[in-house]
């Protein structure tokens, strides 16, 4: 069985490609090292579901065409749409993760931490949509905090907890 400490984010499913369950992924690794994955594994509805490649093309310099075992429909398709694309950690070099974002997407699941405010939740997505990602964090009240993913917020990050401390700015989280 597959477990969220055993698998790093290394991108999304963006949008379906065609008719037979071709689908265009933005990827944190380098995309011809996609079939050195023994899996891609996507969180559906709490359960860590893993998809196997059969084979890949470049869409453009941003999106990679993805062709999934068992995945032959749009219909098929559309269900992973949005969501994180996750991988084994030992499948993983470390020189494999793309630098420019420092991997966001690893830190899905990560709590954050202020150092003013204390626990303000855990990471549950990335928001892509502009080109200014932000962390959605989920409260332990089942609210939503955006963040920006700044580096000059970020303090430190234990890889070994699991724990993002941030210095907020002040007022940010009254936005």
């Amino acid at each position: 069985m597959i477990s969220t400490t055993d698998i790093i984010g290394i991108g999304k499913f963006n949008k379906t490609h065609g008719i037979s369950g071709e689908i265009s992924a933005i990827l944190d690794i380098p995309t011809e090292n996609i079939l050195d994955l023994k899996a891609l594994v996507v969180d559906e509805d709490g359960i860590l579901v893993p998809y196997f490649v059969e084979s890949y093309r470049n869409k453009s310099k941003t999106a990679t065409l993805l062709t999934l075992d068992g995945i032959t429909s749009e219909i098929e398709a559309k269900h992973l749409i949005g969501k994180t694309i996750y991988a084994l950690k030992t499948d993983i070099k470390d020189d494999d993760l793309d630098d420019d974002d420092d991997n966001a997407y690893s830190l899905i699941g990560y709590v954050v931490q202020d150092i003013d405010n204390g626990e303000l939740g855990s990471i549950i997505d990335i928001d892509d949509s502009t080109e200014n990602y932000l962390f959605i964090v989920e409260t332990a009240y089942g609210g939503q905090i955006l963040i920006p993913i700044v580096d000059e917020f970020i303090v430190d990050i234990d890889y070994n907890t699991h724990v993002l401390l941030m210095n907020l700015p002040e007022g940010l989280l009254n936005i």
